[in-house]
């Protein structure tokens, strides 16, 4: 069946590689493979053989039979009717009528019954006259589409719209109706794209939305990941848009990773098993249904015959136990758990014993500010574990063997080791030489900058490391090793991790992580490198800005970074930002300022304090975060020369834009043919013209940012910055605020007198 229009069909489906065959409404128009399914019929009762099956008219209700002709689903109304037909609107509404009526009143329709999807024009909300509310169900997995454990209905005594878990537990919530948007929804104020309103009176309380240009195909979705979505069909790129998503990061889903499972926001792979434990069922965890979590490897039989257990640590996020006491120490509370058959795992918090019994729900992991938890698995499960029996054995029979082979390492250690001691925070102390052995005498360059040069080098354990020469360094090897022990011990998951140093005489040099996709202006300003999407740039400003609130507001001293910008940020290899160098301000000392004001590539993102001479502050890092940010949106520097030895300044179209209320995408990297959330572009420009404010304290803290960009607090028109109109002295020629096409063609709208920060491509590990 086809809606008039052919904007949608319904019929028969099948669900990924199973044999399962259901009936739905997907998409005529979007080509998407799979089809894009908005509803479903039988969930729960799928066909085998759709040549057999029926949908029919049977004593006027729409009816499912199988192959076996037996009834598996209906519309289920009370009906006299004896004409009734079905129908498929243009708005994804399946339509049973009277057709002996005048007016073909409706007696069922899909809307009403709505499975994972609300498409605009649809009702969600609760009816007092029936007592039937809509609820909003997930998938059980993408290739699943029964019923699933992740709901959203309205919450009829508040009027706000929950999110719960098994039907009971929730999550997230929309927050009460404010006349414009849900309090916790800001993303509903999209108001040149969607029209949202909210209505309540005796009949019935609901929520309704409508979209102002009928071309865009958008819709509103429960996901397996428990988050609702909303997303927007790009024709261009013939995928699905993800306009906004709440909760906003999945950890914050209840029980996300069911029982046993462990929530990591950081991996790319968020959902991983305790250790000891294993997915209950691979081919559920290989289609991203985790609702059946995880199992033991070894099961732990109480009584004499218990296997022997032991703990191993995580660091959870706000884990809620079941059970408490009061004890006197840390070890009574391991015991107490130790010698309880239902007792899987403890923690020791002023001394309160708290113990979780049954099965472990809900656990995320928060290496930073999460308590620890000690889950208790089989001995032999976890990973220091060795058998006894093997160990007797092996060295009786290899004792010798070893003893040479000890020998043979000694000697080799002696002339290819890559560290002999460590320091405080476990940094490996390199050897000069070893160094230089490693990078193959310092050959393999990454980039440089003011203060050295970067080198890639491979350790005698196959890992690979950026190694950083640093230059203008006059410390005594004393204070140089105290302060690279402080640096240390710094570690956050959007800071790159320093591994070790080498201080020796002269040479000093640092040990980084490598960071496999590079630096972010390696992606932003090369076309030869891969295309970051936008997602990615939001997730890489947000990940910043994460790291500097750690380096300004959690660290034992507040440390300014001093050299935010687009070289210094690293990319994993899931485009995870990492940032660099931080640290080195101290490090480097009184000639700091003076490499850094004398650096290409730096001088673009200095707030005006560094010349002022006014003392720094970690408002410094804000300002240069928000010039990073323009640089984000657009793509480009942000400040360019024409063919005309013009230069544009491109945090003045985005103030003129803001304050004129004129298309914000016309800001975008037109490399990304407009493919973004409007609201995050829109944040994120306000949020960087309120980075580059004169004076500091008009500037946002880094906290702030956070959680502005995580859609947590709301951000104001931000007044236009001085630069915007007085732009430095130093630029050579006129200055153009306006580009009418990407082309270097300009058209001036005021003039100054002024030159461009040059680009330069520095490597900062």
């Amino acid at each position: 069946m086809i809606s008039e229009r052919e904007k949608f069909e319904l019929g028969f489906f099948k669900a990924g590689n199973s044999s399962n065959y259901y009936v739905g409404i997907w998409y005529k128009k979007v080509f998407s493979n799979p089809p894009t399914i908005v509803w479903v019929a039988n969930r729960e009762t799928p066909v085998s053989d759709i040549f057999q099956s029926e949908l029919k008219i049977i004593n006027g209700n729409l009816v499912l039979l199988n192959e076996s002709k037996f009834q598996i689903w209906s519309t289920n109304v009370t009906t006299t009717s004896t004409s009734s037909i079905a129908v498929l609107l243009d708005d994804g509404n399946l339509v049973l009528r009277d057709r002996s009526n005048l007016v073909e009143s409706v007696i069922w329709q899909s809307f009403d019954h709505p499975t994972h999807t609300w498409l605009p024009g649809a009702k969600f909300g609760y009816d007092n006259r029936t007592k039937k509310s809509q609820r909003l169900t997930s998938w059980r997995s993408n290739e699943d589409p029964g019923v699933g454990l992740f709901s959203l209905e309205l919450n009829r005594s508040s009027n706000e719209y929950l999110s719960k878990w098994n039907g009971s537990q929730q999550y997230w919530t929309t927050g009460i109706w404010n006349g414009k948007s849900f309090d916790l929804l800001p993303e509903m104020r999209l108001n040149y794209l969607f029209n949202f309103s909210y209505h309540m009176n005796e009949n019935e309380s609901y929520v309704i939305y409508f979209v102002y240009d009928p071309s865009i195909i958008t819709r509103f979705v429960m996901d397996v990941s428990g988050q609702v979505q909303q997303l927007a069909w790009m024709e261009t790129g013939k995928d699905w848009n993800l306009l906004w998503s709440q909760p906003k990061t999945r950890c914050d889903v209840y029980a996300l990773c069911g029982a046993f499972g462990i929530c990591r926001q950081t991996r790319f792979q968020f959902c991983n098993c305790l250790t000891g434990f294993k997915p209950r069922s691979e081919i559920d965890w290989d289609q991203s249904d985790f609702s059946g979590g995880c199992v033991r490897k070894t099961d732990l039989q109480c009584g004499g015959n218990m296997e022997k257990a032991d703990f191993v640590m995580i660091k959870a996020d706000n884990p809620s136990p079941n059970n408490s006491m009061a004890v006197g120490s840390a070890g009574e509370c391991r015991t107490i758990c130790l010698n309880n058959c239902s007792c899987n795992a403890y923690t020791f918090v002023d001394n309160q014993c708290l113990l979780w019994d049954g099965d472990l729900l809900n656990f995320s992991e928060d290496n930073n500010s999460g308590k620890p938890v000690y889950v208790k698995v089989a001995s032999k499960d976890l990973p220091y574990h060795k058998k006894s029996d093997w160990v007797i054995v092996g060295s009786i029979a290899c004792g010798v063997f070893l003893a040479g082979l000890i020998l043979v390492l000694i000697y080799r250690k002696k002339r290819f080791s890559v560290g002999k001691t460590t320091t405080e925070g476990s940094l490996v102390a390199f050897a000069y030489r070893d160094l230089k052995t490693a990078t193959k005498n310092f050959s393999d360059k990454l980039g440089g900058g003011g203060f050295g040069s970067v080198f890639k080098g491979v350790l005698h354990d196959s890992s690979i490391v950026a190694v950083k020469k640093l230059e203008s360094i006059s410390q005594g090897e004393k204070q140089f090793r105290s302060e690279v022990s402080t640096m240390g011990i710094i570690q956050h998951v959007h800071l790159v991790r320093l591994r070790g140093f080498c201080a020796e005489g002269n040479n000093k040099l640092l040990v980084y992580d490598y960071m496999e996709k590079g630096s972010l202006d390696s992606h932003l300003f090369n076309e030869k490198q891969l295309l970051l999407n936008w997602k990615t740039r939001y997730q890489i400003a947000l990940g910043t800005a994460k790291g500097l609130v750690y380096l300004h507001e959690k660290c034992r001293d507040c440390i300014i970074h001093c050299d935010i910008k687009p070289d210094n940020i690293l990319l994993d290899a899931d485009f995870q930002p990492k940032i660099a160098d931080f640290g080195l301000a101290k490090l480097v000392g009184r000639d700091f300022s003076r490499v850094l004001t004398t650096t290409r590539g730096s001088i673009g993102y200095l707030a005006p304090e560094w010349i002022s001479g006014v003392a720094i502050t970690a408002k410094a890092d804000v300002y240069s975060y928000g010039m990073m940010l323009f640089e984000l949106v657009h793509g480009k520097r942000n400040i360019r020369h024409c063919e005309d030895s013009r230069s544009t300044f491109f945090p003045g179209l985005v103030a003129n834009v803001l304050l004129e209320g004129g298309d914000i995408f016309s800001l975008l990297d037109t490399r990304l043919n407009r493919e973004a959330c409007v609201e995050e572009v829109t944040n994120i420009c306000k949020v960087a013209c309120w980075c580059i404010q004169d004076e500091a304290e008009s500037r946002p803290a880094m906290s702030m940012v956070e959680r502005i960009l995580e859609g947590v607090s709301d951000v104001s028109m931000p007044p236009i910055p001085q630069i915007v109109t007085l732009f430095d002295e130093n630029i050579q020629g006129d200055v153009v605020f306006f580009t009418d096409s990407p082309s270097n063609r300009c058209s001036l709208v005021r003039s100054s007198s002024s030159g461009g920060d040059s680009q330069s491509k520095s490597s900062s590990s």
